[in-house]
């Protein structure tokens, strides 16, 4: 199992704000590892994990990940990025998403963010956290949000003390540019 370095940055943001997490609803999309969504039920989040319905393989590991931490209450569901299905559907209102590294490849952009407009007409409070790392000064949210009638704030590494090159005794996330975001429905439409 391999934890990507913009988890690392996620779950210490997720630490920072530990006293806001008991009971709020909190799904992790592209979960993987789930060590986001692993310290978010860990702090008393009601946790759903979530990674490609069409990789069975990604789901396990989010069972495993589930197994070796003692997690039996939280769930595994297979949600494919811009699909309409049943578990997409069943899903409960969430008041918080969390996406580590998910934006990787920007064909992939628009299907995340449909997704998460969906999540979104659910609970309108609702906030995607996400840390992504900076693979091309090319690649752009900012066109997609405002597509999705979405806001974005980037959240300082420094403000939850994860501006180092090692956090939490982890040599990740090194010398990545990682930045951090907080996605909210716009009030526009």
């Amino acid at each position: 199992m391999y934890i990507w370095p913009c988890a690392v940055v996620l779950a210490q943001y997720l630490w920072f704000h530990r006293r806001d997490l008991p009971g709020k609803a909190v799904l992790e999309i592209g979960a993987g590892v789930s060590l986001p969504g692993i310290l978010a039920a860990k702090c008393g989040a009601e946790v759903i994990l979530s990674d490609s319905s069409e990789l069975p393989h990604c789901l396990e590991i989010c069972r495993q990940s589930c197994q070796m931490n003692n997690l039996p209450q939280v769930d595994v569901v297979g949600l494919t990025w811009g699909h309409l299905s049943q578990d997409l559907l069943a899903l409960p209102p969430q008041d918080i998403i969390l996406a580590s590294d998910v934006f990787f490849e920007p064909e992939d952009f628009e299907d995340i963010l449909s997704t998460v407009y969906f999540l979104m007409q659910k609970n309108p409070n609702v906030q995607l956290w996400s840390t992504y790392q900076v693979r091309s000064a090319d690649w752009s949210l900012e066109a997609l949000l405002y597509k999705w009638d979405m806001n974005c704030v980037h959240i300082p590494l420094e403000t939850f003390d994860a501006d180092k090159e090692d956090i939490a005794e982890s040599a990740l996330p090194g010398r990545h540019t990682i930045e951090m975001l907080v996605i909210s429905l716009g009030k526009g439409l």
